[in-house]
């Protein structure tokens, strides 16, 4: 399989256009700190920090995702269907076969995580196993391998880091903003509160741009769009029924997840890692050609 570098939504290229307002929000914070305390040796030890950060996070994300979900490894005798799947699509992709591991919730959802397809890890939750058949199943795998084809883990991993700098950096600039008589005091609060919220809502939409590549990509891989469409559907209805509760944990790998793990409504779709179910279910209906 030939990897996709164009899609139909052009995801790729607001990802990168998200990344540059993502730094630009950085560099400007970092030069209103720096001329503030007449050095630039605060910005830059935070900047370590998040590389530091980056990088634990990447090379150890299959382990945070797979414990945060309590998930446990199956044999292919324990789990024949999702090993036939997997070892289909991988070896259509000419991709090694991940791990597999199922998690021990009622939720509903699917995860693939893994700092590269070597040492990649697929999750399904007994939720989700209870109410697919198998030919969505195979959509939603398709989409997770997708994900780690995409190198999605790095992208998610790296907007984390810098945003958790801007937050960072802005919070040292409420405290040690330097010498204010040359500065604009107001506009210095103000930055610093709205950065750390423009910081989050560009990681969320760098989030929300992935999904859309991970459900057109996986459509392509499994020949079968409309069985992602069909699989999320039942998603969206499953997860409002046994959502995942709100721990820490959950909330950081929610992320990784084909759905979004937690009772949606209200404010809670400003800050939702996903895209709304009815925009993707729509764009999958139109890749297989039917009238929505």
């Amino acid at each position: 399989m030939k990897e996709t570098n164009l899609h139909n939504h052009f995801n790729g290229l607001k990802t990168v256009a998200l990344f540059g307002v993502l730094w630009a929000v950085l560099l400007g914070l970092g030069g209103l700190l720096s001329a503030g305390m007449n050095s630039a040796a605060p910005l830059w030890i935070f900047a370590l920090i998040g590389v530091g950060t980056t990088a634990y996070g990447y090379w150890n994300s299959d382990k945070i995702a797979i414990r945060s979900m309590q998930a446990y490894p199956v044999a292919e005798e324990q789990a024949p269907g999702i090993y036939r799947i997997v070892r289909e699509l991988s070896a259509k992709a000419n991709q090694p076969m991940p791990a597999i591991y199922v998690s021990p919730t009622q939720s509903p959802n699917a995860f693939a995580t893994g700092r590269n397809p070597k040492n990649a890890a697929v999750c399904c939750t007994e939720g989700i196993l209870n109410i697919l058949d198998e030919r969505e199943l195979r959509g939603v795998l398709g989409h997770e391998l997708m994900h780690v084809y995409n190198r999605d883990i790095l992208t998610s991993s790296v907007a984390a880091a810098v945003a958790g700098v801007i937050t960072s950096v802005a919070q040292m600039m409420l405290f040690f903003g330097g010498d204010r008589r040359s500065q604009n005091p107001l506009a210095m609060i103000a930055m610093a509160l709205l950065a750390p919220l423009a910081a989050s809502m560009i990681q969320l939409a760098i989030s929300r741009t992935r999904e859309y590549d991970a459900d057109e990509d996986g459509a392509k891989l499994t020949d079968d769009p409309l069985a992602l469409a069909s699989a999320l559907r039942k998603l969206e209805m499953g997860v409002q029924r046994a959502p995942l509760p709100q721990d820490q944990k959950l909330v950081n790998s929610s992320h990784l997840m084909i759905a979004n793990p937690f009772k949606s409504g209200g404010a809670a779709k400003l800050f939702a890692t996903h895209p709304p179910m009815a925009e993707r279910i729509s764009r999958l209906e139109k890749m297989a050609g039917r009238p929505v």
